[in-house]
């Protein structure tokens, strides 16, 4: 049987990398087709293509990133649970009737470690992202998150959740299930778990689907990756009626990982592979589980009465601004 090779997904700002890499291989066919050595001009121009690369990576626009964090073959919450784990054993339902396919969870092991890892799923195509609700969960799947999470304070394991959605369902049916309840319910009773809890934003990180497990002593987020309130395309249509605006939104929305760290929002930033995480799945999957054992071992070394006051201090300090008089 005939195989087709998978082309890559190219964003619009990757376009001249493809171009360069095209030319690249055209010289390289030629020069074996005539028998001629082009070694030291191939080097030459994959040089070129790598620093082209690193330019364009290192001086993406909020928008931008925010398509990096949104390209559908980024390393999702299931990728990076099977790469980082030696155990892995998914748990559903939140015994209520209910099992969100859009929010899963369960218990691992991580460098030995008993631990409760939790987070968002999207779909890897449109059959698959429409049997995951495109990684937005219902009620259910946040009651879900809480159940695991309960589970996981009362065997001393540690809560690790990533975060990737746009927001929570925004369904009637979800409104009528719940949906604010839940996620409330879950920040609350997260400021009062014992047990550590670390927090990487993997993809974009949006609004209350987002905070419904996002309380914990660190936030992590990946280079790439966003973390706001709203989407810029609802934000532009609210403040300027036109979704057009959305990449002028996101710019004012200060949702790329360098604005969150600035603000205190977030802990620590996950570099990326130059690419992005989906060019380099396994190198991102390092340093994510890099992190989160350094992390783990320095909640560790506090009582659970220090964590949750630590816990508590981090959230009240966000949004805190002092009026300068005039």
């Amino acid at each position: 049987m005939a195989t087709t090779e998978r082309k890559p997904l190219l964003l619009d700002f990757e376009k001249p990398l493809a171009e360069l890499a095209s030319r690249i291989e055209q010289i390289r066919k030629l020069a074996e087709e005539n028998g001629v050595d082009v070694s030291n001009q191939i080097r030459q121009l994959e040089a070129r293509a790598m620093q082209l690369r690193e330019e364009i990576f290192t001086s993406l626009s909020p928008s931008q990133r925010l398509q990096v964090a949104r390209h559908p073959r980024r390393p999702s919450t299931l990728d990076y649970i099977q790469t980082i784990t030696d155990e892995w054993f998914e748990l559903h339902g939140d015994r209520s009737g209910s099992d969100d396919p859009a929010l899963i969870g369960g218990v691992a092991r991580l460098a030995g470690q008993p631990v409760v890892m939790l987070g968002h799923q999207k779909g890897r195509d449109t059959k698959d992202n429409i049997a995951r609700n495109f990684g937005m969960a219902t009620p259910g799947g946040y009651r879900k998150a809480m159940r695991l999470m309960e589970h996981a304070n009362k065997f001393g394991m540690p809560v690790l959740t990533f975060i990737d959605t746009p927001g929570a369902l925004p369904t009637v049916v979800a409104e009528r299930q719940g949906a604010g309840e839940a996620i409330a319910y879950n920040l609350r009773e997260m400021f009062c778990l014992d047990v550590p809890i670390i927090c990487t934003v993997i993809g974009e990180g949006g609004s209350g689907g987002a905070l419904g497990i996002g309380v914990g002593d660190r936030i992590l987020m990946f280079e790439h990756s966003v973390y706001t309130v709203i989407t810029p395309e609802a934000c532009a249509a609210i403040l300027w009626k036109d979704a057009s605006k959305a990449p002028q939104a996101a710019a004012v929305l200060k949702m790329t990982s360098y604005d969150l760290k600035n603000l205190g929002i977030i802990d620590q930033i996950l570099s990326e592979p130059i690419g992005g995480a989906h060019s380099e799945p396994l190198k991102a999957a390092q340093a994510l589980k890099s992190a989160l054992l350094d992390n783990l071992e320095e909640l560790g070394r506090l009582t659970p009465a220090e964590r949750r006051q630590l816990r508590y201090d981090k959230f009240r300090k966000m949004g805190v601004f002092t009026e300068v008089a005039h």
